[in-house]
């Protein structure tokens, strides 16, 4: 289960495209980040990781998107259970098979 997000997702977007806007001016680009995240009270470096989450979504950085990170969680998951049920499967074949080599009583 997730954590429950302290910033709604609004807000998150309106800051990532105040820090957009603000640094495609080359007059405001420095301590965009800083300026907007006092305005909107907010850490400096909350909007970064939003900033370049954003980045990497849009091809813009490399890194993982968040589309490929959670496709990746799930399958890891996916997988976990498959070994689960695959370990519940061989130990129930070789209790079976265990039954099958004892000599019957009758």
């Amino acid at each position: 289960m997730a954590a429950p997000k302290k910033y709604p997702d609004e807000l998150r977007e309106r800051a990532v495209r105040l820090v957009t806007d603000a640094q495609k001016d080359p007059s405001g680009r420095r301590g965009a980040c800083t300026r907007i995240g006092a305005q909107l009270g907010i850490p400096a470096d909350t909007i970064r990781g939003w900033l370049r989450t954003v980045e990497i979504d849009q091809g813009l950085r490399p890194g993982t998107t968040t589309d490929d990170a959670a496709r990746l969680a799930a399958l890891e998951r996916e997988v976990v259970e498959l070994r689960r049920a695959n370990g519940i499967l061989k130990s129930a074949s070789a209790f079976f098979a265990a039954e099958l080599d004892r000599p019957s009583r009758r």
